[in-house]
């Protein structure tokens, strides 16, 4: 596959098919892999979006993205084949991915 997605960047990605309470359907996600990772793997590591806010979870992030308000499901992170990868919609602002590196920091982190 000729796309090399960036870190941070917003894509339309297709998450079926899914099992329990993943995830599913057409949904945005943010890339969170590294670039170099991006490059040479055929997968990425991804947040989903959702717009279904739940502003008093610690870990979700609220942004803005292509216009309407949404949340990066860091409790929802994986790994996917750049194959579900569909369009590019958005970037994160460098507040939004500072932010979100310090919460996965936080999460998965030591």
């Amino acid at each position: 596959m000729d796309l090399i997605p960036k870190r941070y960047e917003i894509y339309l990605a297709d998450l079926n098919p899914t099992q329990g309470s993943e995830y599913r359907k057409i949904r945005p996600v943010c890339i969170v892999s590294q670039d170099e990772m991006n490059r040479y793997l055929e997968t990425v590591v991804i947040c989903p979006l959702t717009t279904q806010i739940h502003k008093t979870w610690r870990s979700r992030i609220s942004i803005l993205c292509a216009g309407k308000t949404a949340e990066i499901a860091v409790d929802q992170i994986r790994t996917i084949s750049k194959q579900r990868l569909r369009q590019k919609i958005d970037q994160l602002e460098s507040d939004d991915s500072q932010r979100l590196r310090i919460l996965i920091t936080e999460m998965y982190g030591e």
